[in-house]
């Protein structure tokens, strides 16, 4: 009998029957967990699976640069979480006190567009929350690419306040732009 052909038939896991090694490497591969770090490491790696998880290293980056350039200028919140999660809210209709974003009015799209905020791309969404870590703990050091970008949106859509930002960059299929700061 020949041994199992699949992506998982060169597995670490020895069983002398290749079928039962297959199974054990699908089961093992469909339960593979999320890893987990700060709070602040994964609210900015949401944000990067969320809105560059398809593009190479130079987007995942243009997009944390936004963040942190938010992070930095005094019109935005002051942390990474805060920054990632703005948005208009409302009350809960359950009238418990809790307050809800409004759907899609959030500054990052995916954050409030009623779709659910889980990752379904494991591997993708760990390889970004190491990365994540290594940026929140300094241990990656890089440049802002996208010239003190504040803003950004898909190259397919044109939305309105684009014309109040002057345009810094286009990373892949993202255009940049900075919100000019008016000294008082």
């Amino acid at each position: 009998m020949s041994s199992s052909s699949s992506i998982y038939s060169n597995s670490s896991i020895y069983t002398p029957f290749p079928l039962l090694r297959t199974f054990l490497m699908k089961t093992l591969f469909l339960t593979a967990k999320l890893l987990t770090g700060t709070p602040e490491a994964e609210c900015l790696a949401l944000n990067m699976y969320f809105e560059a998880r398809n593009q190479n290293i130079a987007g995942l980056l243009a997009v944390t640069n936004v963040v942190y350039n938010r992070v930095r200028d005094k019109r935005y919140p002051n942390t990474v979480c805060e920054v990632v999660q703005q948005a208009p809210t409302r009350l809960s209709w359950k009238n418990n006190g809790i307050r809800y974003p409004i759907k899609n009015k959030c500054q990052f799209s995916w954050y409030c567009d009623g779709k659910s905020d889980k990752p379904t791309d494991i591997e993708a969404y760990n390889s970004i929350l190491l990365l994540a870590n290594k940026i929140i703990k300094g241990k990656v050091k890089y440049l802002d690419i996208t010239d003190g970008a504040t803003h950004y949106h898909a190259d397919y859509v044109l939305p309105s306040w684009a014309s109040t930002k002057t345009r810094t960059v286009e990373i892949n299929d993202h255009i940049f732009y900075r919100w000019e700061t008016v000294d008082d």
